[in-house]
């Protein structure tokens, strides 16, 4: 992408959108000519001894004599992992808030016990994963163009140099797609997959899903908007695109739409409006992402936002636009929102 064809999209309204809405939308925007690809679950295979190899959503198959040991990824990945049974040696991507606790994308990782090439977006300490000796690098990827999330354009030459990399696709698809291809992998790098917190937290998920589908069924009236929240503007999203979206849509959640013409900005993923302009679409239920990179309900002082009826009803709610991809971390999203329609009010 030149930098010509992104000048209007500033690195800060990339955070301020909350980094997937923001970024994945320039990416988006910039277009692409390939193909999606993805792997299957017939080209992975069990490494728990011999040769391993993995074949990701970008149709890259990666060989490697045995399952790799010094695994370096995306934050979110490796809290997916974790779930699973898997550690890291490395991670980049939102790992520390600004008082040195986990971030919410590092789920239930001791962070103590990685190290952090980099905290922010465009920060990469390729010495330090080097000196890991990765054996791999994965990351989710928010186009159809083979982008690793959160590895420096400036630095993807010299990183893939050091190691294969591994790339989960979380780009226009439902979440559950995305989740499988993680269970895959994990299985791939030695997880038990027949443990019962496992195969428990799948059957919660199936659960909650269905839950959420009659809640959906029985308030279908109930409209709810996905928000974002930066000092200077407020992002809707649409649902296409986004994997959580997609997938509550198809369970029946009637969600705010911006128009296709409202969202070109944000390459086919948001709408950006003024604050003066937070009353444009009529909500019952506003689901605000909770990464640490935009502002939290708590903390929007605009008097236009707490007149919102959603807000003055107390039927705002967190959305978790980069879902950690294990079914266990999935699970309380899908309750959440159930509960939420389960209770709502319709104020709009």
């Amino acid at each position: 992408m030149s930098n010509a064809r992104a000048t209007h999209f500033t690195r800060r309204g990339i955070l301020a959108a909350g980094g997937a809405l923001g970024l994945g939308a320039v990416l988006a925007a910039c277009g692409d000519d390939d193909e999606k690809s993805g792997g299957s679950s017939e080209e992975t295979t069990a490494a728990k001894s011999g040769p391993w190899t993995f074949k990701d959503d970008r149709g890259t198959t990666v060989k490697l004599d045995k399952a790799p040991a010094n695994i370096v990824a995306f934050t979110g990945v490796a809290a997916a992992l974790h779930d699973y049974g898997i550690s890291v040696k490395g991670v980049f991507g939102p790992t520390k808030t600004a008082d040195g606790k986990a971030d919410v994308q590092a789920g239930d990782m001791d962070i103590s016990k990685v190290t952090v090439l980099g905290n922010a977006w465009d920060q990469f300490n390729v010495e330090k994963y080097a000196a890991l000796a990765p054996d791999v690098l994965i990351s989710t990827m928010f186009d159809d163009a083979g982008t690793l999330w959160y590895v420096p354009e400036a630095s993807k030459d010299k990183i893939a140099q050091l190691a294969p990399s591994v790339g989960i696709s979380v780009y226009d698809r439902q979440l559950t797609a995305p989740l499988q291809r993680m269970w895959e992998l994990a299985e791939s790098l030695g997880a038990d997959m027949t443990a019962a917190a496992v195969t428990d937290s799948k059957k919660n998920f199936e659960a909650a899903a269905t839950r959420l589908r009659a809640a959906a069924k029985a308030k279908p009236d109930i409209k709810v908007m996905a928000g974002s929240a930066s000092a200077e503007l407020f992002y809707v999203s649409g649902t296409n695109l986004s994997i959580d979206l997609e997938y509550f849509k198809a369970l029946g959640v009637n969600f705010v739409e911006p128009p296709e013409s409202a969202k070109k900005v944000g390459g086919g993923w948001f709408e950006s409006l003024s604050w003066e302009n937070v009353d444009k679409y009529k909500a019952d239920i506003i689901m605000m992402d909770d990464r640490s990179s935009t502002i939290q309900p708590a903390d929007i002082t605009e008097a236009t936002w707490k007149q919102l009826p959603a807000v003055k009803a107390g039927q705002v709610i967190a959305r978790s636009p980069e879902p950690i991809l294990s079914y266990d971390k999935c699970v309380p999203l899908l309750t959440s929102l159930a509960e939420a329609l389960e209770k709502a009010k319709k104020v709009s």
